[in-house]
């Protein structure tokens, strides 16, 4: 007694000192629970019983329908396979007359269910096939298990489980899935008798459609598996072979038909089997046990009392109890929402109760916190921005310019004076675009001219082995761009592409507007690359590689563009060898004053 006296003695000291909250709280949910707990064990016990059989007859129905449908489908497939086989094969030698013919006009007899009709002779070659006879240079028909059945057990017919039609070359769905009904046939030469196997692939959306349209009430679902418990259909079977999802199907194989009960995940269901016949196949048809509450009326209306009861009960007491701290939280709650939705002029009310009151001057006080954290992050998050494009914009390497006036020296030496006028006046212009007075957006005719000055630098440097041409779409006139983004591809294009051009050597540089997007590619006719290689050019965890020019690179370039406009927007690398290479450059079609914005930091 002294034990319980003194355990009722401190529960009471710490419901003195709880809050009003905690006090409503556990009022509520202690009312709540006992009230529910007591009808809830009252109707289970109840209606339980009762309401799992109907869901276990109601299962046996469908199930039972379900077999008839695809017992009709399996039997219409059979039909197809004694046809060709007691009626064209038996009466057909093959040294004398093809059975092309007669297997085509079976498909087109039977086009929704089939995908194919074949016969291959007993070392897996081709006989004939409709309507797909070309064979996938991978196909290797005799050692696949349909005809491994077919060759072992000749007397029976055998059915795959799904899987995608790798034998023919299908050019309307490549992808396409079936069901294999395979048969050992005899085939008959010259008057000699000899083995082979029948392949009948029906399409697998005709025992698809079969089991979708199944319903086993609410939760509820059919799937279809084989003897030895391989999944054939299953509405969620994506995800059970991506690995998100478990069936217990390796269980189901070894059931009787009739209807079981089984735990599976920490769940309690009812699993009704039916064997259909002549394949081994089985219907599982799976009923949740939460499906059995809801299967009788006298339940439901019996559980909508019970809804009823307990919101009159909460009703009551939050109308005594709940009035003094329930209106204050509710505006509080409000503030937070509209804080939510993006307002920044909301006020935080304190009133009501203590702990509500110390909520509300917590809430104004982390509101007040987290705008002055928001803002120093997006000036933090500015500055490192343009730090880093500067940074990347900054890693010209003057080798092109030490080149470039070497060969102007050695111009004027050799009495090229036109030639040196030509390469120092497309070099000021070329360094003149390139300063844009410290503008990293520039309109596109500008990058455009920077880019022509580069080739005419470069062409005259290589004694005009190779050409340039520089086209634009009507659609980018008044568009900017982000500014050096033309001539490293370029450069890359003379470096790698154009090594061994003898004079016909071609770099075209395209510019034109794909919706909002401006496009602009560089074509050559060089060496190319292997695509794999092409694909590694703008992976950032590749190694560096420095070569001729001015450094900035490929990679460099692609990392700018993502870094100024976001990663929808960048590079990609078309090339194969022997072919040449296509560098496309995406970007945002800017009119000026989107790229005024951009110079500024917004984003767009």
């Amino acid at each position: 007694m002294t034990f319980f006296r003194d355990l009722t003695a401190q529960w009471g000291e710490r419901y003195r000192r709880m809050s009003i909250q905690m006090v409503l709280s556990l009022s509520f949910t202690a009312v709540a629970a006992v009230g529910i707990l007591l009808m809830g064990i009252s109707l289970i016990w109840r209606f339980s019983s009762a309401s799992e059989q109907l869901v276990a007859e109601n299962s046996q129905r469908v199930l039972a329908q379900a077999n008839l449908n695809l017992d009709s489908y399996l039997r219409r497939m059979m039909r197809i396979a004694d046809t060709v086989y007691y009626q064209v094969l038996k009466d057909t030698d093959l040294a004398q007359e093809g059975i092309a013919g007669p297997l085509s006009l079976l498909h087109e007899e039977n086009r929704d269910d089939l995908v194919s009709l074949a016969v291959f002779d007993s070392r897996g070659a081709l006989v004939s096939a409709a309507p797909l006879s070309a064979m996938k240079t991978s196909a290797a028909p005799a050692r696949s298990d349909w005809f491994q059945s077919a060759v072992q057990s000749m007397e029976n017919l055998h059915f795959s489980t799904p899987h995608v039609q790798d034998i023919f070359d299908d050019p309307d769905s490549p992808y396409r899935w079936v069901v294999s009904l395979s048969h050992h046939v005899e085939l008959t030469r010259d008057g000699v008798t000899e083995g082979g196997v029948l392949l009948v692939d029906m399409s697998f959306s005709g025992i698809e459609q079969v089991c979708r349209g199944v319903t086993l009430g609410e939760g509820g679902y059919l799937y279809l598996i084989d003897g030895d418990g391989e999944l054939i259909y299953h509405p969620r079977q994506q995800l059970i072979y991506a690995g998100l999802l478990e069936e217990n199907n390796r269980a189901a194989a070894g059931y009787r038909d009739g209807s079981h009960r089984e735990r599976f995940q920490g769940q309690a269901r009812q699993v009704t089997v039916k064997t259909v016949g002549y394949t081994g196949w089985k219907l599982v048809g799976v009923a949740p046990a939460a499906s059995w509450l809801t299967a009788s009326p006298q339940l439901f209306l019996f559980g909508l009392s019970l809804l009823f009861f307990a919101i009159f009960l909460m009703a009551f007491l939050n109308f005594r109890i709940s009035a003094r701290i329930a209106d204050p939280i509710r505006r509080l709650e409000q503030s937070i929402k509209e804080l939510e939705s993006g307002r920044e002029d909301v006020e935080i009310e304190e009133g009501g109760c203590y702990e509500v009151q110390h909520l509300s001057r917590s809430v104004r006080s982390m509101v007040s916190t987290m705008r002055h954290l928001m803002d120093d992050i997006i000036h933090q998050e500015s500055q490192k921005r343009r730090s880093e494009l500067e940074v990347l914009q900054s890693q010209i390497n003057p080798h092109f310019l030490y080149n470039t006036l070497d060969s102007v020296i050695w111009m004027t030496e050799s009495g090229q004076q036109d030639e040196a006028i030509q390469m120092v006046t497309s070099l000021a212009r070329f360094f003149r675009i390139s300063l844009s007075k410290g503008k990293s957006i520039i309109p596109l005719t500008d990058e455009l001219d920077h880019a022509k000055h580069y080739m005419n630098i470069q062409q005259i440097r290589f004694k005009n082995r190779f050409t340039s041409r520089i086209q634009t779409g009507a659609d980018t006139e008044g568009l900017y761009t982000l500014k050096l983004i033309v001539q490293p591809i370029l450069e890359n294009a003379i470096y790698h592409g154009m090594a061994n051009a003898e004079d016909d050597g071609l770099i075209q540089v395209s510019a034109y507007r794909e919706g909002d997007a401006l496009i602009v590619d560089v074509a050559d006719n060089g060496l190319g690359m292997r695509p794999e290689v092409a694909a590694s050019l703008l992976d950032e965890d590749r190694p560096e590689v420095r070569t001729s020019g001015s450094g900035i690179g490929v990679r460099n370039v692609h990392q700018r563009i993502r870094l100024t406009f976001g990663a929808g927007y960048g590079l990609t690398i078309l090339s194969e060898p022997d072919e040449g290479t296509l560098v496309r450059i995406r970007l945002p079609a800017l009119t000026r004053e989107e790229a005024a914005r951009c110079q500024e930091g917004e984003v767009l």
